[in-house]
């Protein structure tokens, strides 16, 4: 096995200190390795503790009370707000909605964009690579619309086939193209900004998931020239329960409501209601109060790091995991090259189940996922049920990927092959 190198981007074991649980021990005294990143990320000291100081010293609903502590809430909820329009470079404020996470972001733009302005006889298009949370929503309301989806099929790189894209764009009467940033079972980062000049050409909006993307490398919607962007909190080191939809003002403004009740409306009659400025028009009820506080913090800390500085770590890692990783016999890597992919590594291993791998793994404190990842259609693409999946985050070391290479090993000798 080769000689890990060592991380020249940041200090790697003060950002270690930052965060409680990676100094758990597992089993039998053995110290806890975290590489399911791509699942949910662990959380700094900062980020707990915001949320408990909101609980402790200010909770109070937001945007609806003159007293002091409602005040404060809403100053630390709309400061997160202007800490997301800052890490994503959106043109207002007003562009940020708060959500529980991605699926809800994508849902709500199904429910609503995609309500008012999908028919018979359209075309969405998505890709074979796609979470379950934007293949789902479109079926659900393909359904009841009548129009159909269009997936784009992947290489045996895991790359996307763009010339099929262009060919559906160029010859079906393209709506919607949704996909998403970074595969979470293939690492495959897909070329945004191309697809959305093609798609934005052919008269198509884009929506695009960027949970994988977002924790991981430098965000920019306006560069990306995106219509609508999703993310979730809880894979960037803030809470469940917090998430991100961004959307063009024009179309934001042009949109119906999702959900009906308090905060988002201007006035309610008898006769009717009208509904309040963006984003609140988005935001019904009481909202994730303290997640998104917790979110704001998040981000400082990632800010605080270099989003540049950790993208450069984990191509680093990522790349010494797949160089390690496959020494081990019998394993098979899906996904592109390290320089093509993000911080995942999935992978099938002769004569072990993808859940054998994971327990195996766990018995020696290394933690990974493994099942078909909410991504069931690629994977019957890949010809597997189900894999293992590897996830680095900028705190995960070197040594870390050689304790699950070992681990591995001692799986494949568990099963005498």
């Amino acid at each position: 096995m080769n000689t890990a190198p060592a991380s020249t981007q940041f200090d790697l074991e003060a950002i270690r200190a930052d965060f409680p649980i990676l100094s758990q021990i597992h089993h039998d005294d053995i110290p806890l390795v975290y590489l399911d990143n791509a699942a949910t990320s662990q959380k700094p000291n900062r980020v707990i503790e915001a949320t408990s100081i909101y609980y402790r010293e200010y909770n109070a609903n937001v945007h609806r009370g003159i007293h002091k502590l409602s005040e404060e809430a809403t100053s630390a909820y709309e400061n997160a707000r202007l800490k997301v329009r800052k890490f994503i470079n959106t043109s207002s404020k007003r562009e940020v909605i708060f959500t529980r996470g991605t699926t809800e972001g994508i849902n709500l733009v199904a429910q609503t964009w995609g309500r008012a302005n999908l028919k018979a006889g359209d075309v969405v298009v998505s890709t074979v690579m796609e979470h379950h949370s934007n293949i789902v929503p479109w079926q659900i309301l393909a359904s009841e619309k009548g129009f159909r989806i269009v997936y784009v099929p992947v290489d045996q790189n895991g790359l996307l086939d763009l010339p099929f894209l262009e060919n559906v764009l160029a010859n079906e009467p393209v709506k919607l193209v949704t996909l998403m940033h970074v595969s979470n079972v293939l690492g495959t980062v897909n070329p945004i900004a191309e697809v959305v000049q093609k798609a934005h050409q052919a008269g198509a909006l884009v929506l695009v998931d960027g949970a994988q993307s977002t924790p991981h490398m430098p965000i920019d919607v306006q560069a990306l020239d995106v219509d609508f962007f999703v993310f979730s909190g809880h894979k960037m080191l803030g809470p469940t329960g917090s998430g991100v939809l961004y959307g063009r003002r024009a179309h934001l403004e042009a949109m119906p409501p999702w959900m009906g009740g308090g905060d988002m409306i201007s006035s309610v009659k008898l006769s009717g209601s009208t509904w309040n400025d963006l984003p609140y028009k988005f935001e019904a009820g009481t909202p994730s109060i303290a997640e998104a506080i917790g979110l704001g913090y998040a981000i400082d800390y990632l800010s605080e790091v270099g989003m540049d500085k950790i993208h450069q770590h984990e191509q680093a890692i990522t790349a010494y995991a797949l160089e390690q990783l496959n020494a081990v016999e019998g394993i098979h890597i899906y996904g592109p090259s390290a320089e093509q992919k993000g911080a995942v590594a999935a992978f099938t291993v002769d004569g072990i189940h993808a859940h054998d791998i994971a327990q195996i793994l766990d018995s020696e404190g290394v933690a990974v996922r493994a099942g078909h990842h909410c991504a069931m259609p690629l994977h019957e693409h890949l010809g597997v049920s189900a894999t293992a999946r590897a996830s680095f985050y900028l705190y995960n070391r070197f040594d870390e990927v050689d304790r699950l290479v070992s681990a591995l090993h001692k799986a494949r000798k568990t099963f005498r092959l």
